[in-house]
């Protein structure tokens, strides 16, 4: 998927398309969760689609739910829900800084290449 350290480091115009896949999937990701958050709201809780995505929102952004929870069966889904946010969370973060990260590494590993056969 990256190129390999001994691999030239990758042009500006590829990498900011391999930003937009990256950026892609987390949106995908991102929406995928608010559609599974607002279908359990919508289900266990009765709650009408607009209060489903202001809940399953307030959730995946760890701000909390708006509307208090009145069923068992919504109690368990908003627990189980935060935990999937909380660990969604730290995908998505990994998929956008992924890229950034590598690139960063790979330009010092080339530069530190250089350097030693310089001497």
């Amino acid at each position: 998927m990256f190129e390999h350290k001994q691999q030239e480091l990758l042009p500006a115009k590829q990498f900011y398309f391999r930003m937009l896949k990256h950026s892609s999937f987390a949106a995908g990701l991102i929406i995928m969760s608010l559609f599974v958050g607002m279908l359990g709201y919508h289900y266990y809780e009765s709650l009408n689609w607009v209060d489903s995505l202001v809940n399953a929102s307030m959730i995946l952004g760890g701000m909390g739910p708006v509307d208090p929870m009145k069923t068992t069966g919504g109690k368990i889904f908003a627990s189980f829900y935060a935990l999937f946010s909380g660990i969604i969370f730290l995908v998505i973060i990994g998929t956008l800084f992924a890229p950034i990260y590598h690139r960063f590494l790979h330009k010092f590993h080339l530069e530190f290449e250089e350097e030693d056969s310089d001497s």
